[in-house]
């Protein structure tokens, strides 16, 4: 009997089992009310006296060797379900990854900066809320100068001296003031102008703006920057260059591109005329850069600036500017195949 009990300790130990049902078995067939083990429980009691001892020892090894089997498959099924219930089936395919989009001003923005960057131009960047002297009186619009008017601005009431930027040539004065020509920079950035919201205006925008400093800079080098920008950014290579007004540069243009007649929308945003007006420049007025501390005598410059809504509803066909701060995620998830 006792070679019997310690063979099937044996089995106990070694069994395993694939399904809640065959432990289930493996209990009944044991620990069960007509199992193993009752039965040689009932056979113990005529076993000689000299042997109880080892054989009772070696049923309750057997009973608790079988008990230890029970409990341990019931925790791993149980753990393995639970696993399953919260990571669900680790085979299956995973669902599709919901990939987001890139602004459109966003998109533009790199588009122009990565432009300008093959030919030297670098970043620059400044305060939103800038003061009355790198706005406008370091521009060549002194106080009470008629040219202000040309720019609702929106003055911060606890200091008349502080306001949100009408545009990024703010940042050029700073880069001026704290370095030394030649200068080849880039100035993106959002902009504020107290006017009425409408499918073509809003209060807040975004420009990009580049100056250019250095000895003998004239407006051809100028000229041929905007054609190497337009032929980079539209694949157009016909531009013409209307004369204009900038306070801070002299002499100023309006920079048009043949955008062409090929189709209705053509003619719609040409109004028939095949021309597109896409940015303002000119050489730097002397004054500016007096201003900012550089020789008019030895340096010279140009400066060019653009909106960066403006661009991006050329290049999207987007017919509303105000579609840009709504945050329709319709409207944006457009732009996912974008870079």
């Amino acid at each position: 009997m006792l070679d019997k009990v310690k063979e099937l300790i044996g089995d106990v130990k070694a069994f395993n089992a694939s399904t809640k049902e065959e432990v289930e078995q493996f209990r009944i067939q044991y620990l069960g009310s007509k199992g193993v083990l009752k039965d040689l429980f009932n056979d113990f009691k005529d076993v000689e006296n000299h042997l109880k001892k080892d054989i009772g020892q070696a049923l309750n090894q057997l009973r608790g060797a079988a008990t230890d089997k029970v409990n341990e498959l019931k925790n791993s099924f149980e753990n393995t379900a639970e696993s399953k219930s919260i990571y669900g089936d680790l085979t299956r395919p995973s669902e599709p990854i919901n990939l987001g989009a890139r602004h459109p001003i966003s998109i533009v923005r790199n588009q122009i900066v990565e432009v300008f960057d093959r030919i030297g131009f670098t970043v620059s960047e400044g305060p939103e809320i800038e003061d009355d002297w790198h706005n406008f009186t370091a521009l060549n619009l002194p106080e009470y100068h008629p040219a202000r008017d040309m720019q609702d601005t929106f003055f911060i009431e606890k200091d008349p001296d502080l306001l949100l930027r009408t545009h990024t040539s703010s940042v050029q004065t700073r880069y001026m003031e704290n370095n030394t020509p030649p200068i080849r920079t880039l100035s993106p950035g959002r902009v504020f102008r107290n006017e009425d919201i409408s499918a073509r205006a809003h209060c807040i925008f975004h420009q990009i703006e580049g100056l250019y400093i250095d000895t003998d800079v004239s407006f051809a080098d100028l000229k041929q920057t905007l054609l190497y920008f337009t032929k980079e950014m539209f694949g157009k290579s016909k531009i013409r260059l209307r004369p204009s007004y900038f306070p801070f540069t002299e002499p100023s243009a309006e920079v048009d591109i043949y955008w062409g007649l090929e189709t209705e929308t053509d003619y719609k945003i040409t109004k028939g005329t095949g021309w597109l007006e896409i940015m303002g420049c000119g050489m730097v007025d002397p004054n500016v850069l007096k201003n900012a501390n550089i020789d008019p005598t030895k340096y010279s410059g140009y400066a060019f600036g653009m909106g960066i809504e403006r661009i991006a509803m050329l290049l999207y066909q987007i017919p509303d500017i105000r579609m840009f701060y709504e945050n329709d995620v319709r409207f944006l998830e457009q732009f996912k195949s974008v870079l």
